[in-house]
């Protein structure tokens, strides 16, 4: 599934949407996670690609105060979202920069992280073998990406929603990027051409809450590319997409607060 230019389009109100309802919905829990695994390395320079509005900034920030953290985005309105949540951390440089061709010399970080951007790189060996270029003697590359959409509770009902909603043109910006990098064996390939050696990839399986099916609806919906795709249809409207799948999710998880399934795979090398 070729994934169209559009889905790297987070504009207009979308930065908001998603720091505001994705981030502590899905992005916050494996934040907390990635940094923990960082954590034990206690990297002096630190690169983190595909910072989006900051989640993982944010926990990296407030575990690792000493380390000098230069986060970068391709997409400046993300940037423009995270620097507003994170005003005043001295130890944060901001950097708009592509994955692809990093502003940085050979051997300038001892770390570098990537939370769930690996998926969005037009050629992931390349965008790897940049990480790999920047990266210290002695030093490893985090990130992760999620597993497939079946195993991810909220996306998938999300989904499966829009096949319905939409059977001739299905807006599909989820299945098809976020959650279409998930092959072990392939991510693997992809370390091993970019030069990285010792892979680890794990399955993690965590929880992720939210207050409400409304708050879940919009968040898909709203906030992220999926938008741009939902408002091409022209009908039904974005706002009865939106209230569709909201109706979806109070069907099969009911109408307080949810609580679903998300799973990941978290990938470290050296």
């Amino acid at each position: 599934m070729t994934a169209p230019l559009s889905d790297k389009v987070f504009a207009g109100s979308v930065p908001q949407l998603y720091d505001r309802l994705m981030v502590p919905m899905i992005f916050a829990p494996y934040a907390r996670h990635l940094a923990q695994r960082i954590k034990g390395h206690r990297p002096r320079d630190l690169l983190e690609i595909a910072a989006g509005t900051g989640a993982v900034t944010t926990v990296l920030a407030a575990e690792l105060p000493d380390t000098n953290i230069t986060a970068t985005d391709l997409n400046e309105p993300m940037l423009a979202q995270a620097k507003t949540r994170l005003a005043g951390k001295p130890n944060i440089r901001w950097q708009q920069a592509d994955a692809l061709s990093l502003p940085f010399a050979d051997a300038s970080f001892d770390i570098v992280a990537c939370q769930f951007g690996a998926m969005f790189f037009p050629d992931r060996v390349k965008g790897y073998a940049e990480a790999r270029r920047v990266i210290r003697s002695g030093g490893r590359y985090f990130f992760n990406v999620w597993d497939k959409i079946e195993e991810n509770d909220f996306a998938d009902v999300m989904q499966q929603t829009m096949f319905q909603v939409y059977p001739s043109n299905t807006p599909q910006f989820m299945a098809r990027t976020p959650h279409g990098y998930h092959d072990p064996a392939r991510i693997r390939a992809d370390l091993t051409a970019a030069g990285f050696r010792d892979i680890a990839v794990e399955l993690i399986t965590l929880r992720s809450p939210a207050a409400s099916p409304e708050d879940v609806a919009i968040a898909y919906c709203q906030g992220t590319p999926m938008r741009g795709e939902i408002e091409a249809q022209g009908h039904p409207t974005l706002e009865a997409a939106t209230e569709r799948v909201a109706e979806a999710l109070a069907q099969r998880f009911g109408t307080g607060p949810l609580d679903g399934k998300i799973q990941a795979l978290v990938v470290s090398a050296a």
